[in-house]
């Protein structure tokens, strides 16, 4: 075979005496020029291939990322600013309507101090009504109760006078229990 004498004489640079191998066949001195060689082009095929391919796409992945992370910033600011903008908004409506609010409050009360002033002069007007009605009532019964008083008078002194054996006309007894009453 062809390839046979090839791989002898490889085989045979490191190779002591006997023709056993020595050692491990890559750290052999006669073999490190090809090694390096073969090192040397296989570190430049990866340098063309990470620099060519590899590291444009993680370049371009990288300035992605950046791109995003930096208009997802601007946005969260933007937003950051209109909600800011939203929670202004709301405290001066808030305080509007607290203020509205309280004006209503002040309209209401003021309302119904008008109604509870013109029920309270109502009440008044007709509880005077009444007192004056009851006063006028009961000075009918007083000066009825005053007449019946003074008629049962007049009655018990003309009774009592014939009783004690006396007589005495209705106009002396008249004179004395009007003056007896009187004081």
């Amino acid at each position: 075979m062809a390839t046979e004498p090839i791989l002898e004489e490889a085989a045979g640079i490191c190779v002591d005496a006997h023709g056993g191998a020595i050692g491990m066949p890559q750290l052999c001195a006669d073999w490190m020029p090809n090694q390096v060689f073969w090192l040397v082009v296989t570190l430049v095929v990866m340098f063309l291939i990470l620099s060519r391919v590899a590291l444009p796409r993680i370049g371009a992945v990288l300035a992605e990322r950046k791109g995003t992370i930096t208009g997802d910033l601007a946005a969260a600011e933007e937003l950051k600013q209109k909600a800011q903008a939203a929670e202004k908004a709301f405290n001066d409506a808030l305080a509007t309507a607290r203020t509205e609010a309280a004006k209503i409050i002040t309209a209401a009360k003021a309302d119904i101090q008008k109604d509870l002033d013109a029920a309270t002069a109502k009440a008044d007007a007709q509880i005077g009504a009444k007192a004056a009605e009851s006063e006028k009532k009961i000075a009918e019964i007083r000066a009825g109760a005053l007449a019946a008083v003074e008629t049962v008078a007049r009655d018990t002194a003309k009774e009592l006078v014939a009783a004690l054996g006396g007589s005495a006309d209705a106009k002396a007894i008249s004179a004395a229990v009007a003056a007896r009453l009187k004081g």
